[in-house]
């Protein structure tokens, strides 16, 4: 089972959180999957990560760049996509990914703001609940960091 985590945005866009998170991701020496709602969703974030920090930027690739299997972060819109071997995946936009054996880690973010999103996120959490995944709950803090709800 994998273990699945809900981030909760609402401080900060997606685009200000996000790639701390990968960094993280990075770190750890895992790989992931960033899986959006869309190609202009995909093309957006590509650029984003070429340029996120004053320090460098996070290797990264989607279908326009290639080179899927040595990227350590690949994006994509397509669920099922996994080129790169990655054991997280990262949920945006409502997308799943599904629960496939090579998945150790679920992220799945969405805006608190949008009452369509926290509706749909309420209706992931139950499923992957029932699926016995184990469960975490993050909320936005004040100060810009995460608070574990659940």
């Amino acid at each position: 089972m994998a273990e699945v985590r809900f981030y909760h945005l609402g401080r900060q866009p997606l685009e200000d959180v996000l790639p701390r998170l990968l960094e993280k991701c990075l770190d750890r020496g895992l790989r992931a999957i960033v899986l959006a709602g869309s190609s202009q969703r995909v093309s957006h974030l590509n650029q984003l990560l070429w340029s996120w920090s004053r320090d460098g930027f996070l290797p990264h690739g989607s279908k326009e760049d290639g080179f899927a299997a040595d990227q350590p972060l690949w994006l994509t819109e397509e669920p099922g996509d996994v080129p790169n071997g990655a054991s997280v995946v990262f949920q945006l936009d409502g997308m799943e990914a599904g629960e496939g054996d090579h998945w150790t880690l679920i992220c799945d973010m969405f805006d608190g703001r949008d009452e369509e999103a926290l509706a749909a996120a309420r209706g992931r959490w139950r499923r992957y609940k029932d699926g016995g995944h184990e469960m975490t709950y993050w909320q936005q803090a004040e100060e810009g960091g995460w608070v574990r709800k659940a």
